[in-house]
């Protein structure tokens, strides 16, 4: 048997694992060395390729594609600088728990250290960020190495998608000649010879005992939270709303945690808390007996203040299967079980346990107030920030997706966005909140085929604006509306805004691009309104028509800086004045 024929076999045989595994996507970047698994991917009957160019962006589309499905994507690089451009995505990956398979093709053994072109250490590249990395073994084609490279597949596959999500890295080293042979009988080999098809994995549950101790510590606490941060379950929200309702107790819902919309209960969820909890003398009002959190942490800050000032009561954080996920630094009890288990469970032990009417009716007139003053508009119809977001939240289409992007985009959306009864999952980046390649995880999660709406500010569209051409190619339709405050918003809200000898410079970092011209590059269709009426039509016909459509919002940093303040102090006023 000669090389080729080998190299054919070993790679064939792989790859058809991985499909046989549950593989259905692959993002490809061209290259020389990943010559053999890019070509026979393409091959594949049962195999969807995807090929984007430039690596980082097509690290990124494979995240929103995996965020979007819910289930593993390949991506596949040559080697040398190209792998190491994926290194940002598989750090959102592990933080975000989102299973990537990274398959890099690499230099052969006696090429590796000797000063061979394109051949960098790519062994462990992503350090602790996998959880599983492999260095696969040279192409052979007995039984023993085709029953290997199976093996690998099936656990690269499986690895990614077990306990929490993840990324995997498998660094696949070949020689030339590259080019497989597709003329080969059988090519993808004999699957009756591979490892077992699946893996049966039970869900974590509390016993009797365990749930009778958690009752017994808050049967005598009647001011109790709910809070539910970033996850991505659908089938969350009618169990944490049905808890809710059994113990009486307010949800402070994050935007990110899918509560906010949907046909599930929703009396009990207070959206607009960050807005009144930034008031140092509300957070001293609302002192807890207790917080039982699902999900990651809350965006909000002011949540975190709320925690960290509170950080003597009872704090229980609910994790499906492990994990540590508590910036506050507070004395927290991790219960590690199933979420909806444990919410359906505990709603049954509901004698004693938030009980106090008052309670929850102070946060449901707190939740009122605030979003009577965050809903409320100039009669001018002027566009900022907030009523940019909040004209979108109107607007967008059933059945959808938003992914937003991190900075001021995520924060207006947790300010903005109020309950609702249409079916909308939320997306974010919000494992290692970067802005770097939020463009290619919208066409990510586009190319999934669900109607998706990208939202960000002007510094992550600029950030990852290679990320159009997925559009371009695979005529993915999708709304960008870019908020473009000419530069970086956020910082306006930080103290370094107080030091405007440098605050231009390296923070405020105005761009002055005009993004029209980008847009007609790569084929969308551009829109740039200056009032609300504008906006919303502008966003109806994006809904209408087919491909890239990218709307552009301009915005006064300044103003938008003293629009917020002048937003938060009034709900601190109203609800001061209350008497609450």
């Amino acid at each position: 048997m000669n090389h080729t024929e080998q190299l054919t076999r070993y790679t064939a045989n792989f790859i058809d694992q991985l499909v046989e595994s549950g593989l259905t996507d692959a993002v490809i970047s061209p290259g020389s060395r990943s010559t053999p698994m890019a070509m026979l991917m393409t091959e594949h009957p049962d195999l969807k390729q995807w090929v984007v160019i430039d690596e980082r962006s097509a690290a990124f589309f494979a995240l929103g594609m995996a965020k979007q499905t819910k289930r593993p994507v390949a991506v596949v690089c040559t080697s040398g600088t190209a792998a190491a451009n994926y290194f940002p995505a598989v750090i959102e990956a592990y933080y975000s728990r989102v299973p990537l398979i990274v398959l890099t093709a690499d230099r052969p053994h006696e090429l590796r250290d000797v000063g061979a072109p394109q051949a960098i250490d790519q062994i462990q590249l992503y350090g602790d960020y996998p959880k599983w990395f492999h260095d696969m073994a040279l192409p052979e084609a007995s039984d023993d190495m085709l029953a290997y490279v199976r093996n690998k597949a099936f656990r690269a596959v499986r690895t990614a998608a077990e306990g929490n999500d993840g990324p995997v890295h498998l660094n696949v080293p070949f020689r030339e000649p590259l080019v497989p042979d597709f003329s080969l009988n059988d090519l993808w080999g004999r699957r009756s010879g591979a490892p077992a098809r699946g893996r049966t994995e039970g869900k974590r549950t509390l016993d009797n005992k365990q749930l009778e101790q958690i009752h017994q510590r808050l049967t005598s606490c009647k001011k109790g939270l709910i809070v539910c941060g970033p996850q991505t379950d659908p089938d969350l929200a009618d169990a944490i709303t049905g808890l809710a309702r059994a113990w009486d107790t307010p949800i402070l819902a994050d935007p990110l945690s899918q509560l906010r919309a949907g046909s599930h209960f929703k009396d009990h969820i207070i959206e607009s808390y960050d807005a009144f909890l930034r008031s140092e003398t509300i957070r001293k009002q609302l002192e807890p007996d207790y917080i039982i959190r699902f999900g990651a942490m809350p965006v909000s800050k002011a949540y975190r203040f709320f925690v960290e000032e509170h950080d003597d009561i009872p704090q229980f954080v609910v994790e499906n299967v492990g994990g540590y996920r508590e910036p506050a630094g507070t004395q927290t009890e991790f219960i590690d079980a199933d979420a909806i288990i444990v919410c359906n469970n505990l709603a049954k032990f509901n004698a004693g346990v938030g009980t106090d009417e008052a309670w929850l009716e102070t946060w449901q007139q707190m939740n009122r107030l605030s979003k009577d003053q965050l809903l409320s508009e100039p009669e001018t119809g002027e566009l900022t920030e907030g009523g940019a977001v909040r004209q979108l939240m109107r607007v967008i289409p059933d059945e959808s997706s938003l992914y937003v992007g991190n900075s001021m985009a995520v924060r207006d959306l947790d300010t903005f966005f109020m309950t609702a009864s249409m079916s909308l999952e939320v997306l974010a980046n919000r494992g290692a909140n970067g802005i770097d390649g939020m463009v290619s995880s919208g066409m990510g999660a586009a190319a999934s085929g669900a109607p998706v709406t990208l939202m960000l500010g002007d510094l992550s569209f600029f950030h990852d604006m290679n990320g159009l051409l997925a559009a371009k190619q695979y005529k993915l339709n999708i709304t960008i509306l870019v908020i473009n405050n000419n530069g970086g918003g956020i910082f306006s809200f930080l103290p370094q805004v107080n030091h405007q000898s440098h605050f231009e410079t390296l923070f405020g970092t105005p761009m002055d691009i005009d993004f029209g011209q980008a847009i007609a590059m790569y084929g969308g269709t551009y829109q740039q309104p200056t009032t609300l009426f504008e906006l919303e039509n502008a966003l109806h016909s994006s809904y209408q028509q087919d491909g890239l459509s990218v709307i552009e919002v301009k915005t006064d940093r300044a103003d938008n800086s003293r629009w917020h303040r002048d937003k938060w102090q009034a709900i601190e006023n109203e609800l001061l004045r209350d008497g609450r």
